[in-house]
């Protein structure tokens, strides 16, 4: 046989395909053909699979969204990714805020109580963004990458072999109405046997019949097995779930990991400065004419007041009370750096030497400092005496 003449039957009879199911899916959606229904089962299991796929991609490019914030960054990761190139590395958002504050730190100058502090929050807020980039890259392969596997995968697969379902359903359903004319068309030829023609046109009705039998019994096991087929896909579902439900369990560890080195980056990081909440309290009670309203402190500044060094304590208790008695001066070492909240206060370096002596009538928390021609109130807490 002629390869050309092969190519043009196998096109015509895939032609006819094509027809006899467009012809059946109209008549179908007009009411004018019957239509086998899948069972109960593979319905429920159709339906759980669209639900999955639909939720899947939400979650998916929500998470995407959370991720990266930037729909430009996005875009250009994707372009990357479909490409198969390594998109080029930028630093996020915590790390260029970080090196503003440094440069602006280092600008204003290291030995200054705000340069020193900027380059402190610099420092802080790059490891941040360190820690942000882990958990993006930990969170793309651990939670969205199976979730795309699975969108751009296994329900690829699923949405072919239901296509599959639904074209031997249709050959089927065609080869049903066929037989049914036919055997109408026998009927109506056997009430008309009056002569010889109608004789032999019964004859062709009732092959025509027997072949139609036959077609739908081929319909019928093609469309059986197709629907096991997709019955089996289908019940996979309940595997992805579990699977995605690993994937979910990994992305929140990952964001714990994620928020818990942040909150102790910041914590040390507010160590650093000195930001506890009995300066803030000092600081509003520079007027005796005017009522504090009393502050509730987060339990994140508690716990790092009572991360304090006990030296703390001591200070406060026996070497601060027998200055305040004297009218003399003492060395003291800065525990901590101090910001000035006004010109009536003194800036303060951690580990650097200053005098301090207490003055008449001077609230209990605080000392006058001098560091050679500056003078200022400190506070205590952020002081310990030296012998």
């Amino acid at each position: 046989m002629n390869i050309m003449d092969f190519n043009v039957k196998k096109l015509a009879a895939d032609a006819g395909t094509f027809l006899s199911r467009a012809v059946q899916f109209t008549e179908e959606k007009l009411g004018q053909a019957e239509k086998t229904e899948l069972d109960a089962h593979l319905e429920n299991l159709l339906s759980k699979a669209e639900c999955t796929k639909l939720w899947t991609e939400k979650i998916m490019k929500q998470t995407e969204v959370l991720l990266q914030p930037n729909p430009n960054a996005r875009i250009e990761e994707f372009v990357y990714e479909k490409l198969d190139r390594k998109a080029p590395s930028r630093m996020n958002n915590p790390e260029l805020l970080g090196q503003y504050m440094i440069d602006a730190g280092n600008e204003f100058g290291p030995g200054t109580a705000y340069g020193n502090a900027l380059i402190k929050c610099g420092e802080t807020q790059k490891r941040i963004g360190t820690a942000d980039r882990e958990l993006i890259q930990t969170s793309a392969i651990n939670f969205l990458t199976p979730l795309r596997n699975f969108i751009e995968g296994d329900y690829k697969t699923i949405t072919k072999e239901r296509k599959l379902l639904q074209n031997k359903r249709l050959d089927l359903d065609a080869a049903k109405t066929r037989l049914k004319k036919a055997k109408v068309a026998e009927a109506r030829a056997a009430q008309l046997n009056t002569s010889q023609p109608e004789e032999n046109n019964i004859m062709i009705w009732a092959e025509e019949v027997t072949k139609s039998e036959q077609e739908v019994r081929i319909t019928q096991s093609e469309f059986d097995r197709q629907a096991e087929i997709t019955r089996l896909l289908l019940e996979g579902i309940s595997s992805t779930h579990a699977h995605h439900l690993r994937c979910l369990n990994d992305f929140v560890e990952a964001q714990m990991t994620y928020y818990a080195q942040c909150y102790q980056y910041m914590l040390d990081l507010q160590k650093q400065l000195g930001s506890f909440p009995s300066t803030f309290l000092s600081n509003n009670n520079q007027s005796s004419s005017t009522p504090v309203q009393s502050v509730s402190a987060p339990s994140v500044l508690a716990s790092a007041s009572a991360s304090l060094p006990s030296v703390s304590n001591s200070v406060v208790t026996s070497g601060i009370s027998e200055l305040k008695s004297s009218s003399g001066s003492r060395k003291a070492r800065v525990l901590y750096d101090y910001d000035a909240a006004n010109s009536s206060e003194l800036s303060l370096l951690a580990d650097e030497v200053i005098t301090v002596y207490s003055i008449p009538g001077m609230d209990s928390d605080w000392l006058m400092g001098e560091r050679g021609n500056q003078k200022g109130k400190v506070p205590i807490t952020y002081l310990e005496l030296l012998n």
